[in-house]
Formats: structure tokens, sequence, C-alpha cells
């Protein structure tokens, strides 16, 4: 049990929901997604939590979704990942979401991932009114 890596602990304790395993590496796997957004929405999940293996998670899911355009599975795609409870994260495990877009799969696609903000994604709307804040980083 000593030799188990952070996934496979998870994946033992049932603190993760993931089942369907597409591909295995040293510091990945990738699952499907159980509730997929769109056909081919995948689930890149790094084997310890370190950042080393988070960003294998974000190489490997920008190089699936840039070889799905180049074989004509989808057109284009969508990266990301919630990070807390307030980014509506469910599953505390870290996890990259690789979201294939197809042309026509929404009216207007403008905005992207703006729109996890319901009625502010599409920033070419006049009709939205500007947040304006200060930020002090």
């Amino acid at each position: 049990m000593n030799d188990m890596n952070d996934l496979e602990r998870a994946l033992n304790e049932k603190t993760v929901p993931w089942t369907e395993i597409e591909f295995r590496t040293k510091h990945f796997w990738i699952f499907k997604d159980a509730y997929p957004v769109t056909p081919g929405h995948l689930l890149f999940v790094p084997t310890y939590q370190t950042t080393e293996c988070l960003y294998a998670c974000f190489q490997a899911a920008y190089q699936w979704g840039y070889d799905g355009i180049d074989n004509e599975r989808w057109d284009g795609f969508n990266i990301g990942q919630n990070c807390g409870t307030a980014a509506g994260q469910t599953v505390m495990y870290p996890h990259v979401h690789m979201i294939p877009r197809r042309t026509g799969d929404m009216a207007d696609p403008s905005g992207g991932i703006r729109h996890v903000i319901p009625d502010r994604g599409n920033y070419k709307n006049k009709n939205i009114d500007p947040i304006v804040e200060s930020v002090n980083w």
C-alpha cells in the first residue's frame, strides 16, 4: 500500500469518483468525465498533487486538444480547472478539464470560458454593465 501514488490512494479510498480510465502516465492519468459537457470531455488528473504533475496535466490537455483538431474530431477546445468551491469545484482533488468544442455547439461562443458567470460571458454584449473594482495585487 505504501507505494501507491496520491491518485491511486484517492481512488482506493473512494474520495474521487473517476472510473473510466483512457490513458495513464507517470505524471497523470486521463479519465472520461462522468458528466461530459460535450463528447470527448476528458479529465487530466495528476498522480501526485505536485506542481510538476499538474503542469504535465495542462501540457497534455493542450496537446490532446490540438491533436483532436488536427484529426478533425473537433473544431476547438477549452481547458480549465475549478479551484475551490466558490469556483465550482466539487471533487477536491486537482484535475484539468479538456472540453472539445464544435462549430455550432452554441449560438455564439464568443467569450469562451467567460460563460462560467451566467450572462457575463459574451464580452461583445453591450448590455452588460462593466465590473469596476480596484484589485490590490
